[in-house]
């Protein structure tokens, strides 16, 4: 038997990630399965669109596990976490380098910094194996951590080459480095496997003792919402057809499953798109307020779904 985790009370997100599910934390508690991290029971957490991770380290300082498995498509981020686990030492060390640069210069002098460093990052893309561990990753992953630190509104998007484009920020004192929880990333990610690419490679990491969160990029509620940028390949609605699809198959498999996106019936009330698509399962509605666009005005508060393999009496 593989030897539990131990909940690490302290650890959070190291990223800012535009869909972070932060502000939902209390609400999905409420819609947990039962016998989470039991012996015997749910001993396994699958996610493949693991993000920023606010869930997850969410479900970190709670339970324990035998094992967890996160995946994503996006190959800078899950580079980041590779080398956090392996090597966050250096991480800390190159992060420190960038962080100690950057508030020695005055506020001019740190856009053009900031400039620097993006331009830097996206040269080194093409030099960068991202099937292959390598020393260098200690700084690439040190450059996304500042990068998303010091951007605008923390955003992580990339044009169709997968070069970085996203402008300077202009914050007065970004958190650039934040040694401990670094280290409690660490340690949680000391029995994670880390997947890259499709989320459908999860399937082999779960079976009837598994609990698997999906987040997958959302749908869009309107013509004007769309931001599915965190990677080259995007993500459309043949997806989040494939999705349900491998929800189901899943589900067969006997894994408790949680699913969370954008509500259609906030734009259209008429829009049914995921009340057909996963017919047959718990679907709930929960308030939130999306963070993502750009114009606060625009940062209403709306509805979110939640869905999920198993009744959960919270609906």
């Amino acid at each position: 038997m593989a030897e539990r985790t131990k909940p690490v009370p302290h650890a959070k997100p190291f990223l800012k990630w535009a869909g972070g599910k932060t502000q939902l934390l209390d609400e999905f508690y409420k819609h947990l399965p039962e016998g989470l991290g039991e012996e015997g029971k749910i001993t396994r957490y699958v996610e493949p669109f693991i993000g920023g991770g606010a869930f997850f380290f969410y479900l970190s300082r709670k339970f324990s596990f035998e094992k967890c498995c996160i995946g994503d498509a996006n190959e800078e981020l899950i580079l980041t976490y590779r080398v956090i686990q392996k090597s966050v030492k250096k991480v800390i060390g190159e992060l420190g380098i960038l962080e100690s640069a950057y508030f020695t210069r005055d506020e001019m002098e740190r856009e053009a910094f900031y400039y620097e460093i993006r331009d830097a990052f996206n040269n080194d893309l093409p030099g960068i194996n991202f099937q292959k561990y390598s020393p260098v990753w200690a700084e690439r992953a040190a450059e996304v951590i500042f990068l998303n630190r010091t951007c605008y509104n923390g955003l992580f998007r990339v044009n169709r080459d997968g070069e970085f484009n996203v402008p300077f920020g202009g914050y007065k004192n970004p958190d650039i480095l934040n040694e401990k929880n670094l280290q409690d990333v660490a340690q949680v990610l000391k029995n994670t496997r880390i997947i890259s690419g499709d989320f459908t490679r999860c399937r082999d990491y779960v079976d009837d003792h598994t609990f698997v969160y999906f987040d997958p990029p959302y749908r869009p509620i309107s013509q004007t919402s769309s931001f599915t940028s965190y990677s080259r390949g995007g993500f459309d609605e043949k997806d989040q057809h494939r999705l349900a699809a491998l929800f189901r198959e899943l589900d067969a498999k006997g894994a408790k499953i949680m699913l969370s996106n954008s509500d259609p019936r906030n734009g259209n009330n008429q829009d049914t798109f995921f009340d057909d698509l996963f017919d047959g399962f718990t679907i709930g509605r929960v308030p939130a307020r999306r963070m993502i666009n750009c114009n606060g005005a625009r940062r209403g508060r709306i509805d979110e779904l939640i869905i999920t393999n198993y009744p959960t009496g919270k609906i």
